[in-house]
């Protein structure tokens, strides 16, 4: 492949730190392919599947002998697990190493679709912190919603703006995660068809989307707040420039991370006392990518505004309705929004309006269903979240039951039970069916369905 690698792109990676020309021609001549998952720690305790070896500087990272037809997996689909690429899930380590994680943080992934990395912020966050993922693109922004629903957390909002509408939340963010559009050349060996798009004149293009996108939301980030800022880009001029420009455009100081020399990640840095950290696909198993971490010095601490957004509560008959559906230890605060009652943690419930008064949220929390004069219709957030009831009715599916029910087909097993019923596939929710005398209605969403068939 490395002789379809543009001229012009092979001469801006000389003299950077760690390019090394042969090797990093090699690796994209004969790419070998590297799969990866981020297990979910709340599905599954975060052990690591036999068969497969841990990534390095990941909790719950680790890399599969061979690659499965995901689509295929029920467990994929129940929020098991995340396919996700290992040089990505170094964030850990970025958020591990700066952000005081004894006490609860506010968190904004920026950039968030389609929701590897504000899947994995989730898990690495302490208790009582509350997550917003961002995605103004419509389109990403539904696939956004839809991972972080099979992820089942509550202490996430998914919204949908431009950043600067989240400007308006001055001083609020502890950590903003920018994982920002890029060249992409990065992934040239995973995805070819990347090759075509690259120039020096897009490369341009991304940086100063990268410097405004930055201006855009550094407002929102508290004072000593971090910036978490990575690209899966190897130009300088969307990484180690960028960095020099935070520092001297915005006002930061950069933040130095440690790092295993096994791990061979390349520190570099740009000229401002700043560092950041590249990753070769000929020198470690992943794919191009480049992190890096900044202190802000200036703004101040966050202001509750005296007018915020009115929150709708539910009524005392619905309150009394949603007692069997939620695990009863959980402390949860409930309120409705788009005509569904939604549940965030208690903790969280000063947050939801001053949300509210400055963004479109997609999601807050987790949505738990609609109340109707007969019955309460249970959403399918609630099944795949943490907070549904254990007790619950549930029945398991074999594989190929499991399958039929991703598809939107029908599923009709014996059973003695009438009603809203979960099914479940090794143990952990897929979803809803309501079972009748004389059928199965699958509650699936249709828009999340597998249309193959093989």
């Amino acid at each position: 492949m490395s002789s379809l690698l543009p001229k012009s792109f092979l001469a801006s990676l000389k003299g950077l730190p760690g390019y090394d020309a042969a090797a990093f021609d090699a690796a994209h001549a004969d790419p070998k392919p590297v799969t990866s998952i981020r297990l979910n720690p709340a599905k599954t305790g975060g052990s690591i599947p036999s068969g497969s070896s841990p990534v390095p500087w990941s909790s719950w990272g680790c890399y599969l002998p061979v690659r499965p037809y995901f689509t295929f997996d029920p467990l994929l689909h129940a929020g098991v697990y995340y396919v996700q690429e290992a040089s990505s899930m170094f964030l850990e380590q970025a958020l591990r190493q700066t952000a005081d994680l004894t006490g609860p943080l506010r968190v904004l992934d920026l950039c968030a679709a389609p929701g590897g990395k504000s899947t994995l912020l989730q898990a690495a966050l302490p208790s009582g912190g509350l997550l917003v993922s961002n995605e103004v693109i419509k389109s990403r922004a539904a696939i956004l919603e839809e991972n972080m629903v099979k992820w089942g957390a509550a202490e996430t909002v998914v919204t949908g703006n431009d950043p600067r509408d989240l400007a308006r939340l001055e001083n609020y963010f502890d950590v903003i995660v920018v994982d920002a559009p890029c060249s992409g050349s990065g992934l040239f060996r995973r995805d070819p068809g990347a090759i075509r798009e690259w120039s020096p004149a897009h490369v341009q293009l991304c940086s100063g989307r990268q410097q405004r996108i930055l201006s855009d939301i550094w407002p929102a980030l508290r004072r000593d707040g971090i910036l978490i800022y990575s690209t899966c880009s190897y130009s300088r001029e969307e990484d180690e420039e960028i960095l020099d420009w935070v520092v001297d455009e915005l006002d930061a100081t950069g933040c130095r991370l440690e790092l295993n020399p096994e791990w061979n990640i390349v520190e570099s840095g740009g000229n401002r006392k700043t560092w950041g950290y590249r990753f070769y696909p000929d020198r470690l198993n992943g794919e191009g990518f480049f992190i890096a971490c900044l202190r802000k010095n200036g703004g101040g601490s966050y202001s509750v505004p005296r007018r915020t957004a009115r929150t709708v509560r539910p009524g005392k008959k619905e309150l009394q309705l949603l007692g069997g559906w939620v695990r009863p230890e959980t402390d949860l605060f409930f309120f409705r929004h788009e005509e569904q009652i939604h549940a965030l943690p208690s903790n969280l419930a000063p947050e939801l309006p001053i949300l509210q008064s400055v963004l479109y949220l997609k999601k807050a929390g987790i949505r738990l269903g609609s109340p109707s004069p007969k019955e309460f219709i249970p959403d399918h957030d609630l099944a795949m979240s943490t907070i549904v009831h254990p007790d619950l009715p549930a029945i398991g599916l074999s594989h190929e039951q499991a399958l039929y029910y991703l598809r939107k087909e029908e599923v009709r097993m014996e059973s003695d039970h009438r009603g809203w019923t979960l099914v479940q596939y090794e143990g952990h929710n897929l979803g809803w069916v309501k079972i009748l005398p004389n059928r199965w209605n699958n509650y699936y969403p249709k828009e999340w369905r597998i249309l193959k068939r093989t």
